[in-house]
């Protein structure tokens, strides 16, 4: 009975202690809870609203870039918005032109193994005067001819050196398939992040509408003699701060456009507008064949092996530089002179001379020694050879590295999800009941306060955990030479 009282006193006392104080020993009110149906309009000034930034013009000068039609009044898909980067993005293209030219070097070094033709010709005029006789002479002369050349043996040098080439654009090749790689995923992660800068507008914007209903349930309160003025202050500085929020929140959706814009290679101002994947879906994969995968399709490692390649050709190309070459060659030309006398400028008879020639034969050209470069170039082709291996294992543990640790992300990913979603579960619930206490004037300001913002981290701790699930995804993507 005495444990009951004593009970009963404490409650008594901690219910008195949150009513406000009175002059003199008056007795204080009670409770009277203002009714949440009949809120007070709230007294909060409203900023005013300014106007939206207009986008900046595109640059003078430079050729416009693309906005593509599919933009135009329609939200954009994920496939869609990675294949316009493929589409647009400048540095593909650029990777495209290196691996023609790169191709063109092939044909360059097969050049020599084909037949060598030249034509040469020349003509000239001679005038000289006799210093004995006083005559003048004027001759016309010229020649023409054409030249055969054809390489016969060289011990395989120019094989080596077409193998150098082939494999070098390979690499090229691979370069550009990597760049593709990368345009996805820098896609798929801009794609991904304008989609929680939407959603984390809606969650600013639900936390705004929730601190407005605090102030209004705090300022009637007040009216009433209920709760004290700095209930109020307190619910103005999280309306305030909400509202501060939300601008945020809005500018961060303007700056993740221009990303994505700029990741597809299109005009940044392009009004893209995007479909909301930002859901869970669990991801198919197969453990066991990850790092099998990877080392197929990853472009990066064929690259190094293709470079590893184009040294070991490189080798047996400075190799065969100290071996002598064998061409076969002829020629065919014609030559003429045609000239006449003068004495006393009086016209004498001329002459003319013409005549064919041709010849055929061997040449043998070898540079026995040439000071040791030869021999320099040689053991520097064989060191880059072993640099180049040395590289295939680096790239080797690379990509074993990368899937290990996007595998190890997705499953941290995933599990934070449902963490995520259970936090906003028990958020709410707990903001619930803080509202009705401090609807029923049992709470402070403050308790509900705390319950408002850890309902709103929560919230947003859902949408980053969805999100970093997706950019997880793609990173596992990249790492196994998905596109």
């Amino acid at each position: 009975m005495m444990r009951e009282r004593l009970a009963l006193s404490l409650v008594l006392a901690l219910t008195l202690g949150m009513l406000p104080s009175t002059v003199g020993a008056q007795t204080p009110p009670p409770v009277t809870p203002l009714p949440p149906a009949t809120p007070a309009p709230s007294t909060v000034p409203t900023p005013p609203s300014m106007p939206p930034r207009e986008p900046l013009p595109p640059p003078p000068g430079v050729r416009p870039f693309a906005v593509p039609q599919e933009l135009v009044g329609r939200e954009l898909g994920l496939d869609e918005a990675v294949n316009i980067g493929l589409e647009n993005a400048p540095l593909i293209v650029a990777r495209i032109g290196d691996y023609i030219a790169s191709q063109q070097r092939v044909n360059q070094a097969l050049a020599p193994l084909l037949p060598q033709l030249s034509a040469s010709g020349n003509y000239g005029r001679l005038h000289s005067i006799s210093s004995v006789t006083g005559d003048a002479f004027t001759s016309d002369f010229g020649s023409a001819s054409v030249t055969a050349s054809q390489l016969l043996f060289d011990f395989g040098r120019t094989w080596a050196a077409k193998d150098v080439a082939k494999s070098s654009a390979v690499a090229l090749k691979e370069v550009l398939e990597s760049q593709k790689l990368d345009i996805s995923q820098l896609v798929k992660t801009q794609y991904f992040t304008l989609l929680l800068s939407k959603r984390l507008v809606q969650v600013n914007l639900a936390a705004l509408d929730r601190a407005e209903v605090n102030l209004r349930s705090a300022q009637g309160f007040f009216q009433v003699g209920t709760q004290p003025k700095s209930f109020v202050t307190r619910a103005e500085v999280d309306v305030a701060n909400a509202r501060v929020n939300v601008i945020r929140a809005q500018n961060a959706v303007n700056l993740a456009r221009v990303a994505l814009n700029a990741a597809m290679g299109i005009a940044v101002n392009a009004p893209t507008e995007v479909k909301d994947l930002l859901s869970y879906t669990q991801f198919p994969l197969n453990r066991d064949e990850l790092l099998a995968e990877a080392m197929r399709n990853r472009p990066e490692y064929r690259q190094v092996k293709a470079q590893a390649e184009a040294s070991d050709a490189f080798v047996r190309q400075t190799f065969r530089d100290f071996f002598p070459n064998l061409f076969g060659s002829g020629t065919y030309g014609v030559t003429g002179v045609t000239g006449g006398s003068a004495i006393d400028s009086r016209a004498t008879s001329g002459f003319t001379g013409s005549g064919t020639e041709w010849n055929v034969g061997l040449t043998l050209s070898w540079s026995i020694f040439d000071g040791g470069g030869k021999i320099a170039r040689y053991k520097e082709a064989k060191a880059n050879l072993e640099a180049a291996r040395a590289r295939v294992r680096d790239i080797e543990l690379q990509v074993w590295q990368n899937v290990e640790q996007s595998y190890l992300n997705l499953g941290e990913a995933e599990e934070r999800i449902g963490a995520a979603q259970k936090a906003v579960e028990s958020a709410d619930e707990n903001y619930q009941l803080a509202r009705g206490r401090f609807d029923a004037g049992v709470a402070n300001i403050i308790e509900l306060t705390d319950a408002q913002l850890a309902l709103t981290q929560a919230q947003s701790d859902e949408a980053q955990a969805l999100s970093d699930y997706r950019i997880a995804i793609a990173r596992l993507e990249r790492a196994l030479g998905r596109r």
